[in-house]
């Protein structure tokens, strides 16, 4: 799958980005197919340069922009609307804990084990001294 997304550029603690459509499976800075712009995060306010229609054409071929790259063409005007709502799965920590809560619900509790219901006593005590008899 085609992927539209930033490719790092630049001198060390003051990266810059090329845009760039590359396959997903490629390393971050690896190869890539063509370039679309760049963007400077630096300015004020952070520049953008981008080839607007060749990154329509891309997109209309079936290209998936990345998150931070979606951002970037929304604020160039290329996609429009609102942003999509990204659903956020739970961490490992936090399926444990539901699991947890969950299987207590589950469970009897201990004091109800421990003592059995005054009905089903006076039954057993019954059946004891019918079987002593």
């Amino acid at each position: 799958m085609l992927r539209i997304r930033l490719r790092r550029i630049g001198k060390k603690k003051r990266p810059t980005y090329r845009v760039v459509v590359a396959d997903q499976r490629a390393p971050r800075d690896g190869a890539f197919l063509e370039t679309l712009g760049a963007y400077d995060p630096h300015t004020n306010p952070p520049s953008i340069k981008l080839n607007e229609e060749r990154a329509r054409d891309w997109m209309g071929k079936g290209a998936q922009p990345s998150e931070a790259a979606e951002k970037i063409l929304r604020r160039a005007g290329v996609i429009e609307g609102p942003a999509p709502q990204r659903v956020m799965e739970p961490s490992k920590a936090e399926q444990a804990t539901e699991a947890a809560t969950a299987e207590a619900a589950l469970e009897p509790s201990t004091e109800a084990e421990a003592e059995p219901p005054a009905e089903a006593a006076e039954a057993e005590a019954e059946q004891a001294e019918e079987s002593e008899s």
